[in-house]
């Protein structure tokens, strides 16, 4: 149970999540820039940082878009990706204190990795002032430099602007090393992953995005499945 201090207040959110927003900006930058390479307008980047918030949907969205995917599987594939923000929000709820649903629901909107776990280690008691300011912060930087990339890329040579689509491929690549570092299940999950998705386009049996969102439920069930069949195999050796 932790110590409970003095309730947090919405600047020192502020405060706690400028670190986090400093760290959104290059990603939100090259986000807008791909935007405008995937030839979304400056609207349409906007809305999709405004409502969707959430960078790993939003890259993938792009990658989706320019495969000409249908709406419907990209809305299905971005469920996949951010079922986790429900487990974020069950945990945030036990710690935060007791509000309005419709306060908890504004800050549960701008919940991310980055500020779950900022919240999560605080011994003090978590208020919902404090909670609107750690996620507002981070939320006015991810929209306001998404529309200072489209802005720049339009200014880029055409050449680069059709270059940038490699930077999205590029970008996932240096997303997955790392986790690939620390956790060997990680490469199993992505290079499982990379074989369903080819044998499904090899052989025409669903559209790029179908096929995205099956490889990863497949993947992810098939190297869980694996995983504990290996522990519980360890621990009656």
């Amino acid at each position: 149970m932790k110590k409970l201090k003095n309730p947090l207040t919405f600047i020192e959110g502020i405060r706690s999540g400028l670190t986090i927003a400093i760290g959104y900006i290059p990603v939100a930058f090259t986000f807008g820039l791909i935007a405008k390479s995937t030839e979304l307008s400056l609207y349409e980047t906007f809305l999709m940082s405004a409502i969707v918030f959430a960078g790993a949907s939003q890259y993938t969205s792009l990658s989706l878009l320019a495969a000409q995917t249908s709406a419907v599987e990209i809305i299905f594939t971005t469920f996949v990706i951010n079922i986790r923000h429900f487990l974020l929000s069950t945990t945030l709820n036990e710690i935060v204190e007791r509000d309005r649903w419709l306060k908890k629901a504004v800050y549960a909107y701008w919940i991310t990795d980055e500020s779950f776990s900022v919240a999560a280690v605080r011994n003090e008691r978590l208020t919902t002032s404090y909670m609107m300011g750690l996620g507002l912060i981070g939320y006015v930087c991810w929209v306001a430099f998404s529309v200072v990339g489209h802005l720049s890329g339009s200014q880029l040579p055409v050449i680069i602007q059709d270059s940038m689509g490699v930077a999205l491929f590029a970008l996932f690549i240096a997303l997955l090393i790392p986790s690939v570092k620390k956790h060997q299940k990680a490469l199993w999950l992505s290079v499982c992953a990379g074989l369903f998705h080819l044998f499904f386009y090899a052989y025409h049996l669903l559209s790029t995005g179908w096929a995205i969102v099956c490889a990863t439920l497949l993947s992810a069930v098939l190297i869980e499945w694996a995983d504990n069949a290996l522990v519980r195999r360890k621990k009656h050796a």
